[in-house]
């Protein structure tokens, strides 16, 4: 089980962990035995844990068997029990791997990496996970320092090339917005412009979901192949260069579900 699999890492960042169900406590008994869990799973038995989160999934009808479940999703509580970040998912079958969640805290990525120097910035782009399987949202982290007195372009108001990441598309994978850092404005003096820039090193990332429905597409492979580039325009005091290409590329052993029945 991937959380089991990250429980002294979480530790490590100064969290706990806690799952909690609305399954009886025998059925998490047995859960828990078979998959050698040692981390707590709470049985809210009624849903009022869910409830009070606000999680709780109205699209089941109340009067079936699996009335009660919450939407699912994990939350961050400080100690003093305030929700620091929520990640949610559509559907049980894809979810957040917990690498992935930790990378959102700024942990450095565990997954295979690749460094590339060009004359205007240096860049590692690397992958949350060491492995994937269908149903999981990877990250894939770009850390990126410009060269000193260069910087590249930001969201916002202006006509100029943004730093981004395209993505191959693939059958059997779903890319998301990538998330980007807060920006600090230039002041390009001899046209008295203000553009949105990136100056010191900033982090890009971009979540991809492994689709569950992929199974059947990728149940004779080992491996999957993540390929694209990132793209952007770098600029000095004096200078704009030509929009630039970097190819990024990853290969990820691809895991085996756990197919074996709760108990």
């Amino acid at each position: 089980m991937e959380l089991q699999s990250r429980v002294e890492e979480i530790q490590r960042q100064g969290l706990g962990l806690v799952a909690i169900s609305y399954d009886a406590p025998e059925i998490l008994k047995k859960f828990a035995d078979s998959r050698g869990i040692t981390f707590p799973l709470i049985s809210d038995r009624d849903s009022a844990i869910i409830k009070r989160y606000g999680v709780l999934n109205t699209t089941v009808a109340p009067d079936t068997q699996t009335y009660g479940i919450p939407f699912p999703g994990t939350f961050i509580v400080d100690p003093r029990g305030i929700v620091r970040s929520r990640h949610f998912e559509n559907a049980y079958q894809e979810r957040n791997t917990v690498a992935s969640l930790l990378v959102a805290r700024g942990v450095t990525p565990y997954g295979p990496a690749m460094s590339v120097e060009t004359a205007h910035l240096a860049m590692t782009a690397a992958v949350s996970d060491e492995v994937v399987a269908p149903g999981e949202r990877v990250s894939l982290v770009f850390e990126i320092s410009p060269r000193p007195g260069m910087h590249v372009y930001a969201p916002g108001g202006h006509s100029y090339q943004v730093v981004r990441v395209s993505l191959d598309a693939q059958p059997w994978m779903r890319a998301h917005e990538v998330s980007y850092p807060a920006s600090e404005i230039y002041h390009f003096k001899p046209l008295d412009e203000r553009v949105e820039v990136y100056q010191k090193p900033f982090r890009l990332v971009q979540e991809v979901t492994i689709l569950a429905t992929a199974q059947k597409l990728v149940a004779s492979q080992s491996e999957l192949t993540i390929t694209g580039r990132v793209e952007y325009q770098a600029c000095d005091d004096k200078l704009c260069y030509t929009p630039q290409t970097v190819p990024v590329r990853w290969v990820l052993p691809l895991k085996s579900l756990d197919r074996r029945p709760p108990g």
